[in-house]
Protein backbone atom coordinates (compact mmCIF):
# COMPACT_ATOMS: atom_id res chain seq x y z
CA UNK A 1 0.00 0.00 0.00
CA UNK A 2 1.15 3.36 -0.95
CA UNK A 3 -0.12 6.67 1.43
CA UNK A 4 0.18 9.96 -0.08
CA UNK A 5 0.61 13.28 1.56
CA UNK A 6 0.32 16.57 -0.54
CA UNK A 7 2.03 19.42 0.36
CA UNK A 8 -0.92 21.40 0.83
CA UNK A 9 -2.97 19.07 2.66
CA UNK A 10 -0.14 19.43 6.04
CA UNK A 11 -1.37 21.77 8.98
CA UNK A 12 -0.35 25.33 8.46
CA UNK A 13 1.05 27.68 11.14
CA UNK A 14 1.22 31.07 10.71
CA UNK A 15 2.48 33.09 13.44
CA UNK A 16 4.61 35.90 11.62
CA UNK A 17 7.91 35.23 12.49
CA UNK A 18 7.35 31.52 11.79
CA UNK A 19 5.54 29.85 8.78
CA UNK A 20 4.92 26.07 9.77
CA UNK A 21 3.72 23.24 7.79
CA UNK A 22 3.11 19.99 9.85
CA UNK A 23 3.05 17.07 7.94
CA UNK A 24 1.87 15.00 11.25
CA UNK A 25 -0.09 16.08 14.19
CA UNK A 26 1.16 18.80 16.16
CA UNK A 27 0.76 21.17 18.81
CA UNK A 28 -2.70 22.92 17.94
CA UNK A 29 -2.57 20.80 14.80
CA UNK A 30 -4.59 17.81 15.31
CA UNK A 31 -5.82 15.28 12.95
CA UNK A 32 -6.38 11.75 14.28
CA UNK A 33 -5.81 10.44 10.93
CA UNK A 34 -1.99 11.44 10.41
CA UNK A 35 -1.08 11.33 14.20
CA UNK A 36 2.73 9.45 12.93
CA UNK A 37 3.94 6.50 10.84
CA UNK A 38 4.97 3.87 13.06
CA UNK A 39 7.48 5.62 15.46
CA UNK A 40 7.95 8.60 12.82
CA UNK A 41 5.97 11.14 14.74
CA UNK A 42 6.86 14.53 13.62
CA UNK A 43 7.71 16.69 10.51
CA UNK A 44 7.64 20.26 10.50
CA UNK A 45 8.64 22.21 7.92
CA UNK A 46 10.15 25.27 9.50
CA UNK A 47 10.74 29.05 8.08
CA UNK A 48 11.94 31.66 11.00
CA UNK A 49 12.12 34.73 10.11
CA UNK A 50 15.35 36.77 11.22
CA UNK A 51 15.20 37.64 15.26
CA UNK A 52 12.46 34.93 15.39
CA UNK A 53 12.95 31.80 17.37
CA UNK A 54 11.26 29.15 19.60
CA UNK A 55 12.16 30.12 23.25
CA UNK A 56 13.34 27.24 26.07
CA UNK A 57 11.07 24.55 26.17
CA UNK A 58 11.21 20.84 27.28
CA UNK A 59 11.26 17.37 25.61
CA UNK A 60 11.53 14.01 27.02
CA UNK A 61 11.76 10.66 25.17
CA UNK A 62 12.27 11.44 21.73
CA UNK A 63 14.96 11.50 18.93
CA UNK A 64 15.20 15.13 17.71
CA UNK A 65 16.62 15.73 14.04
CA UNK A 66 17.20 19.20 12.85
CA UNK A 67 18.02 19.22 8.85
CA UNK A 68 18.57 23.09 7.83
CA UNK A 69 17.81 23.68 4.02
CA UNK A 70 18.87 27.05 4.17
CA UNK A 71 20.28 29.50 6.29
CA UNK A 72 21.61 28.69 9.84
CA UNK A 73 19.82 27.40 13.43
CA UNK A 74 21.21 28.48 16.40
CA UNK A 75 20.84 25.93 19.75
CA UNK A 76 21.19 25.64 23.41
CA UNK A 77 20.13 22.91 25.92
CA UNK A 78 20.62 22.45 29.38
CA UNK A 79 23.37 19.92 28.75
CA UNK A 80 25.47 22.96 28.43
CA UNK A 81 25.38 22.72 23.80
CA UNK A 82 25.62 25.47 22.25
CA UNK A 83 25.94 25.58 18.34
CA UNK A 84 24.78 26.54 14.79
CA UNK A 85 23.81 24.44 12.42
CA UNK A 86 23.96 25.55 8.89
CA UNK A 87 22.75 24.15 5.55
CA UNK A 88 24.37 20.90 5.01
CA UNK A 89 24.30 20.13 8.79
CA UNK A 90 22.14 17.76 10.86
CA UNK A 91 21.74 17.55 14.45
CA UNK A 92 20.40 15.17 16.49
CA UNK A 93 19.40 15.55 20.21
CA UNK A 94 17.92 12.42 22.16
CA UNK A 95 15.71 14.25 24.95
CA UNK A 96 16.01 10.78 27.31
CA UNK A 97 14.51 11.64 30.77
CA UNK A 98 14.24 15.15 29.87
CA UNK A 99 16.58 18.42 28.12
CA UNK A 100 15.45 21.80 27.76
CA UNK A 101 16.90 23.64 24.69
CA UNK A 102 15.46 27.10 22.29
CA UNK A 103 16.21 27.05 18.87
CA UNK A 104 16.41 30.90 17.04
CA UNK A 105 17.83 31.93 13.71
CA UNK A 106 21.48 31.92 13.60
CA UNK A 107 21.67 35.38 11.70
CA UNK A 108 19.76 38.68 11.05
CA UNK A 109 20.23 38.50 7.36
CA UNK A 110 17.71 35.61 6.26
CA UNK A 111 15.56 33.42 7.14
CA UNK A 112 16.40 29.66 8.24
CA UNK A 113 14.74 27.01 6.62
CA UNK A 114 14.83 23.63 8.39
CA UNK A 115 13.31 20.51 8.64
CA UNK A 116 12.27 19.58 12.08
CA UNK A 117 11.72 15.72 12.68
CA UNK A 118 10.58 13.43 15.71
CA UNK A 119 11.36 9.85 16.23
CA UNK A 120 10.07 7.93 19.27
CA UNK A 121 13.04 5.87 20.74
CA UNK A 122 13.17 2.49 21.16
CA UNK A 123 14.28 2.89 25.04
CA UNK A 124 12.83 4.94 28.03
CA UNK A 125 14.55 7.29 30.22
CA UNK A 126 18.05 7.32 28.82
CA UNK A 127 20.51 10.09 29.86
CA UNK A 128 20.08 13.27 26.86
CA UNK A 129 22.82 13.06 24.49
CA UNK A 130 23.31 15.42 21.61
CA UNK A 131 25.85 14.92 18.32
CA UNK A 132 26.07 17.52 15.08
CA UNK A 133 27.58 16.68 11.59
CA UNK A 134 28.00 17.94 8.14
CA UNK A 135 26.98 15.81 5.60
CA UNK A 136 28.15 17.64 2.26
CA UNK A 137 25.94 18.18 -0.62
CA UNK A 138 28.44 16.87 -3.32
CA UNK A 139 28.67 13.38 -1.39
CA UNK A 140 24.94 12.63 -1.95
CA UNK A 141 24.84 13.96 -5.69
CA UNK A 142 22.26 10.89 -7.34
CA UNK A 143 23.34 8.94 -4.57
CA UNK A 144 21.95 8.12 -0.87
CA UNK A 145 23.50 8.92 1.85
CA UNK A 146 22.73 7.61 5.04
CA UNK A 147 22.33 10.78 8.08
CA UNK A 148 21.01 8.69 11.54
CA UNK A 149 20.86 4.56 11.55
CA UNK A 150 21.00 3.14 14.66
CA UNK A 151 24.66 1.76 14.81
CA UNK A 152 26.30 4.73 12.93
CA UNK A 153 26.16 3.59 9.80
CA UNK A 154 28.38 5.08 6.83
CA UNK A 155 29.82 7.80 8.79
CA UNK A 156 25.81 8.27 10.33
CA UNK A 157 24.88 9.94 13.38
CA UNK A 158 24.23 6.30 15.67
CA UNK A 159 20.40 7.27 17.04
CA UNK A 160 18.43 5.54 19.47
CA UNK A 161 15.65 3.65 17.24
CA UNK A 162 15.65 1.06 14.82
CA UNK A 163 15.65 3.44 11.65
CA UNK A 164 17.35 4.68 9.33
CA UNK A 165 17.37 8.56 7.79
CA UNK A 166 18.98 8.62 4.15
CA UNK A 167 19.23 11.78 2.02
CA UNK A 168 19.95 12.23 -1.68
CA UNK A 169 20.50 15.43 -3.91
CA UNK A 170 18.60 15.15 -7.54
CA UNK A 171 19.92 17.13 -10.86
CA UNK A 172 17.10 16.67 -13.22
CA UNK A 173 17.60 13.71 -14.74
CA UNK A 174 19.83 11.82 -11.88
CA UNK A 175 17.67 8.61 -10.28
CA UNK A 176 18.49 7.06 -6.93
CA UNK A 177 16.74 3.39 -6.48
CA UNK A 178 16.41 1.38 -2.96
CA UNK A 179 14.83 -1.76 -2.21
CA UNK A 180 11.73 -2.23 0.38
CA UNK A 181 11.20 -4.63 2.89
CA UNK A 182 7.50 -5.87 3.59
CA UNK A 183 8.14 -6.34 7.06
CA UNK A 184 9.42 -2.78 7.14
CA UNK A 185 7.68 0.72 6.86
CA UNK A 186 9.27 3.57 4.71
CA UNK A 187 8.46 7.46 4.41
CA UNK A 188 9.26 9.21 1.43
CA UNK A 189 9.72 12.93 2.11
CA UNK A 190 10.33 15.64 -0.60
CA UNK A 191 12.56 18.81 1.04
CA UNK A 192 12.95 21.06 -2.04
CA UNK A 193 12.42 20.60 -5.83
CA UNK A 194 10.14 17.94 -7.90
CA UNK A 195 10.81 14.65 -7.99
CA UNK A 196 8.79 11.41 -9.91
CA UNK A 197 8.29 7.94 -8.19
CA UNK A 198 6.46 6.05 -11.12
CA UNK A 199 3.61 8.16 -12.35
CA UNK A 200 3.29 10.14 -9.53
CA UNK A 201 5.36 13.90 -9.58
CA UNK A 202 5.84 15.02 -5.95
CA UNK A 203 7.07 18.94 -5.14
CA UNK A 204 8.38 20.07 -2.03
CA UNK A 205 6.49 18.72 0.76
CA UNK A 206 4.74 16.18 -0.71
CA UNK A 207 5.59 12.95 0.97
CA UNK A 208 4.53 9.23 0.07
CA UNK A 209 4.58 6.48 2.75
CA UNK A 210 4.76 2.80 2.07
CA UNK A 211 3.53 -0.10 3.57
CA UNK A 212 3.89 -3.66 3.23
CA UNK A 213 5.17 -2.70 -0.46
CA UNK A 214 7.97 -5.61 -2.15
CA UNK A 215 8.34 -3.77 -5.31
CA UNK A 216 11.96 -1.40 -5.71
CA UNK A 217 11.74 2.18 -5.33
CA UNK A 218 12.77 4.87 -7.98
CA UNK A 219 13.72 8.32 -7.73
CA UNK A 220 13.86 10.28 -10.51
CA UNK A 221 14.99 13.96 -10.40
CA UNK A 222 12.58 16.25 -12.47
CA UNK A 223 13.75 19.96 -11.69
CA UNK A 224 17.02 20.94 -10.20
CA UNK A 225 18.23 21.14 -7.17
CA UNK A 226 15.48 18.69 -5.50
CA UNK A 227 16.39 16.82 -2.18
CA UNK A 228 14.57 13.60 -0.67
CA UNK A 229 14.56 12.02 2.74
CA UNK A 230 14.25 8.57 3.10
CA UNK A 231 13.11 6.68 6.20
CA UNK A 232 13.10 3.53 6.75
CA UNK A 233 11.18 2.21 10.04
CA UNK A 234 10.32 -0.59 12.19
CA UNK A 235 6.23 -1.97 12.03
Amino acid sequence: MIIERPSNARGDVSLGWLQSRHTFSFGHYHDPAWMGFGPLRVINDDTVAPGGGFSPHRHANMEIISVVLQGALAHRDSTGTVGVIEAGDVQWMSAGHGIEHSEYNGTDAAPVHFLQIWIQPDRLNAQPAYAQQRFEPADRRGRWATLASPDGADGSIAIRQQATLRAAGLQTGDEVATTLDPARLYWLHVATGEVAVGERVLKAGDALGFVQEIDGLVVRGIAADSDVLFFDLPA
